[in-house]
């Protein structure tokens, strides 16, 4: 692996902008849950287990309306943790490697976690494209309004996975609100705020001449994020202890942990 992260060192002294692709494996360092298949899911997530609640049936619109207090009961509790969580040592590494570019890094994430955001990275070099669990939108679809979720403090019952607080209420109509997150089977997500993040992407690759690509934690099961690395002009780095098979010729794959492998790339840098 020695000679694979110097190469990756390489690259990164060869590029003029760093955009950074992160699916949910980035967090396992910092201590989120992985919920790669049902066991991992209703490991974090016992009570759901116990009825057999599935990740795609939780995270789904139709949750909500058959059971806000459980639906809110799982993402409240998700916002509980990610506020508390602190990202772990290699966002900084990934920071510094692009503050070290003429262009500087831009991140795109199917987190919703706003961990890249409480890591330091710029709210304007952020894409998003699920959405963000830190902000919100009517459940009814009354007003495409999106605010953040700031005032919102949920109280979670852990054992039945239950809001036990005030469900949040939208500021229009006072209905129910729910998170800004695209989840299965969702044809009322509001995009406008990942919309307009994703045209700053856009805009700012439009400047890179020597774009390289550090992928970090993104599986197959939802692959958004590994087909926007590889479709993307420029070299690729893929990190993933699961899957880190690479198109031929695309780049180099480490078959590491997020963390043990920025470590290694920055000790080579110098």
């Amino acid at each position: 692996m020695t000679a694979a992260y110097r190469r990756c060192a390489e690259l990164i002294q060869q590029a003029d902008g760093l955009l950074v692709t992160a699916g949910a494996g980035i967090g396992v360092d910092s201590g989120l849950p992985d919920f790669r298949g049902p066991q991992g899911f209703w490991g974090a997530y016992p009570a759901l287990g116990r009825a057999r609640i599935a990740f795609e049936q939780i995270a789904n619109p139709a949750a909500f309306a058959r059971n806000s207090r459980l639906a809110w009961g799982f993402y409240g509790h998700r916002l509980n943790l990610y506020r508390h969580t602190v990202p772990h040592e290699g966002f900084q590494i990934l920071r510094r490697i692009g503050e070290g570019l003429p262009h500087g890094a831009f991140v795109f994430t199917s987190n919703v976690d706003g961990q890249f955001q409480k890591a330091g990275f710029a709210e304007t070099r952020i894409s998003e494209c699920h959405g963000s669990i830190h902000h919100l939108q009517c459940f009814g679809a009354c007003h495409d309004a999106i605010w953040p979720a700031d005032d919102f403090h949920p109280e979670i019952d852990e054992e039945r996975c239950l809001l036990s607080s005030e469900l949040p209420l939208c500021p229009h109509c006072r209905g129910m609100a729910r998170p800004n997150i695209l989840m299965f089977g969702d044809w009322q997500w509001l995009s406008e705020r990942s919309d307009a993040q994703e045209a700053q992407r856009q805009a700012w690759l439009r400047h890179v001449e020597r774009l390289l690509v550090i992928e970090v934690g993104a599986g197959t099961n939802i692959p958004t994020v590994r087909l926007t690395g590889e479709r993307l002009r420029g070299q690729l780095i893929r990190i993933n202890p699961r899957e880190p098979q690479l198109p031929p010729g695309k780049g180099i794959s480490l078959a590491a942990g997020c963390l043990t492998a920025l470590r290694a790339i920055e000790a080579c840098l110098g």
